[in-house]
Parts: C-alpha cells; sequence; structure tokens
C-alpha cells in the first residue's frame, strides 16, 4: 500500500505574459498571487510520513539550473522563491525578450526566463523539477504524483503522470 500526503506552497507575486495568446488579453503582461500544491506518494518513512513537510527547507539535496549563464544551486524552497517570487516570467522565445532582460539589466524586474509559460506549463516544469529532486533526495522511495499550479483561487492547472 502507499500513502499520499499534499503540500500547499503559497505566497508567491509573479508576472508574466503568454506573447502567443494574441486574441486576449492574455499577451500583456499581468500578475496573480500564484500557489502550486503538491501530492507525495510513497511509502512510510521511520517517522510514519511520507514526505517531511518541512523537508523542502531542510534538504539535503538540491536544484540546480543554468540560467542567464549562470548556474545556480539552491535548496528547493529557495529555487521556488527564487522562480515566483517577485519576479517576470517570460518564455524563451518571447519576440520581446531582449527588452526584458534589459529591464531585468537596470533593476527593473526580476527576470526568469522558462521554456514555456502559463498554468498548465508551470505545473508541468514543477512536476518533472520536484520529481528529480525527490529522486535523489528519497532514493526514490516518494514521488510526486501530481502538481497543480494556481493563478489564483478560480484559475488552476494539474499536470499529473498516468
Amino acid at each position: 500500500m502507499k500513502f499520499q500526503s499534499k503540500k500547499l506552497f503559497d505566497g508567491y507575486s509573479t508576472c508574466f505574459r503568454q506573447w502567443k495568446a494574441d486574441s486576449t488579453h492574455c499577451k500583456f503582461l499581468h500578475g496573480y498571487g500564484v500557489s502550486f500544491k503538491v501530492t507525495f506518494e510513497g511509502e512510510l518513512d521511520e517517522r510514519n510520513w511520507v514526505f517531511d513537510f518541512g523537508g523542502m527547507k531542510r534538504s539535503k539535496t538540491f536544484i540546480n539550473i543554468e540560467h542567464m549563464g549562470k548556474e545556480l544551486i539552491m535548496a528547493p524552497n529557495e529555487f521556488f522563491t527564487w522562480l515566483f517570487d517577485h519576479t517576470t516570467i517570460v518564455a524563451q522565445d518571447d519576440p520581446e525578450l531582449d527588452m526584458f532582460k534589459e529591464l531585468d539589466r537596470k533593476g527593473i524586474i526580476q527576470l526568469r526566463i522558462v521554456e514555456h509559460v502559463g498554468c498548465e506549463r508551470f505545473a508541468e516544469f514543477l512536476f518533472f523539477t520536484i520529481n528529480s529532486f525527490l529522486e535523489e533526495e528519497t532514493s526514490g522511495r516518494v514521488k510526486a504524483t501530481k502538481v497543480t499550479f494556481y493563478e489564483h483561487a478560480k484559475n488552476s492547472a494539474t499536470y499529473t503522470l498516468k
């Protein structure tokens, strides 16, 4: 039998745009108080926990990413804050990317460049990033089975591997 537990990560203020949504107002920069919920699944550990709810803060494993020519190594909670808190997120193929980089260089925004933007793609990105972390941190005992990303209380998207 496998157990499940869930953790909500919230309190992030994020701005992004979906430049390909040319027929809607989503093509404009817009912000949300975003959050995401992770469903963990696995066997219980010696404490009878699937995954320590504070485990993202006290992890021995780090998330390594390359961003704008720099290698960044962070604990998961630090990574989530770096990615989503008071940041502007744009897709790597955004035709205005150079302008966003200039705004970042001038200290006007904290730019984060990802492959794709939007609720669905953020859920997918977090799903794979968290699972990579969990594989190493728990020696494969725990996995994320679902990540739901919320723009706000009314809009969310879920990525699950079934």
